[in-house]
């Protein structure tokens, strides 16, 4: 039952991260490239630790880092967004019309 529930996790977050690079692909927002990357480290996670051979304990610090990685992404892509930018030379001082 675990793998089952593992299996469709990984799924789910795979499908999200379709969704969040589509948004990309339409913004340009490296904001949702962000978000994919981070749902689709989740979802490799999700498979490899359903893995009986390559997983080893559920507990283990391979898995608490690849999470970490996953939510240190979401964290930088929220952080990125909201960070004020720098302005162009032509943003900062616009030619006045006439």
């Amino acid at each position: 039952m675990n793998e089952l529930a593992s299996g469709a996790i990984a799924m789910a977050s795979l499908i999200i991260a379709l969704f969040f690079l589509r948004f990309w692909r339409t913004s340009g927002d490296r904001f949702f490239l962000y978000f994919a990357l981070s749902f689709l480290v989740q979802a490799i996670h999700r498979v490899y630790a359903a893995l009986p051979t390559m997983s080893g304990h559920e507990d283990a610090p391979l898995h608490y880092l690849i999470r970490l990685l996953a939510y240190l992404l979401i964290l930088w892509a929220v952080l990125d967004k909201n960070w004020p930018r720098r302005k162009s030379p032509a943003e900062a001082h616009p030619k006045e019309s006439q």
